[in-house]
């Protein structure tokens, strides 16, 4: 005698009529295989409404944390007795190691405040803004650091040629003395790659992918990219001129080598020798004076020299260790 009279179906599957139930869709989308850097954003969930509001998001938080991180030093300040104001201009005075410090931790948190809305807008793994690996690549990042050195002692070499033939080679460089030095260089050191790496995640990082994923050429989102980084630096017209072909040539050279590496190495080693040289010479605090920096001719001479050694030599290395440029 049957026990179970009626149809039969394999176990597991549904009864006529009753489909699978739909597969849920993990919250991490994978960018397409052979997908360039800036366009590692087009995943099933590109849509430019994202793009929009993760842009608005990082600009909300880049003031708010700006703010937040002022306001606190304003506190400690007061508590610990520290010179420290704010001019109406936006420039903080005061003690320049302190000043330092609160204008580097305004600007290092954005590296977190990217990420996370690479993850929670753009459904994406946070790694993915780093490089087409998902990862910083450490070792490609250290010989580019290694490489960026070359080019900034080629670019300062012909600085001082040219000030040398131009007879001011004598205001170029003065010593404050270790008391006044050391302090300062402490500062650098701990928080001048995290100020640098922050800025190269929003400007060559956010800004390439949010726009490459909705334009094909990469042209459009390096020059935005530049052009915003420009416009949060308050040089003269010259050193404005200098941020924005840096900025121009290291998005080139991150959709060309397929991450953000070689770019943080330039600018971190940059931004250590810029800091480090104002710090010995104790003029730190003139140097956060952006508005009155003077930028002289020589000074873009050299940037060119430095940008065409660096971009030479990074493309050189990444073909020669064949760095990976796309995803998959």
């Amino acid at each position: 005698m049957q026990e179970n009279p009626g149809p039969h179906f394999p176990y597991g599957a549904p009864p006529p009529g009753y489909p699978y139930p739909p597969q849920r869709q993990p919250w991490f989308l994978p960018a397409p295989r052979g997908a360039r850097y800036d366009h590692m954003a087009r995943t099933a969930a590109s849509h430019p409404w994202r793009a929009i509001v993760g842009t608005l998001v990082i600009a909300a938080g880049f003031f708010t944390l700006g703010l937040v991180v002022v306001f606190a030093g304003m506190l400690v300040s007061l508590l610990a007795g520290i010179p420290f104001t704010i001019e109406p201009s936006g420039r903080l005075s005061g003690n320049p190691e302190f000043a330092l410090v609160v204008l580097l931790l305004s600007l290092a948190p954005m590296i977190l405040l990217v990420l996370g809305t690479v993850a929670l807008i753009q459904r994406r793994r946070p790694g993915t803004l780093s490089s087409v690996a998902g990862r910083l690549r450490w070792s490609w990042m250290g010989r580019c650091a290694a490489l960026a050195v070359v080019a900034l002692a080629a670019g300062q070499g012909t600085q001082m040629l040219v000030m040398s033939a131009s007879g001011e080679s004598s205001q170029m460089f003065s010593w404050a003395g270790w008391e006044g030095f050391l302090p300062a260089l402490v500062v650098i050191l701990l928080l001048v790659p995290f100020q640098a790496a922050a800025e190269e995640y929003v400007f060559r990082g956010w800004f390439l992918q949010a726009v490459g994923a909705h334009v094909r050429n990469p042209i459009w989102s390096i020059l935005i990219g530049a052009a915003l980084f420009a416009s949060l630096h308050g040089y003269q017209p010259a050193g404005l001129v200098d941020v924005f072909v840096f900025g121009a040539v290291m998005g080139w050279l991150t959709v060309r080598t397929g991450g953000l590496e070689a770019a943080i190495a330039l600018h971190v080693m940059n931004n250590l020798l810029a800091f480090g040289l104002s710090a010995a010479a104790g003029s730190l605090e003139e140097a956060l004076d952006q508005p009155n920096v003077p930028v002289p001719w020589q000074a873009l001479l050299g940037t060119v020299v430095q940008l065409a050694v660096y971009a030479g030599g990074v493309l050189y290395l990444a073909k020669k260790r064949s760095i990976s440029t796309v995803f998959g």
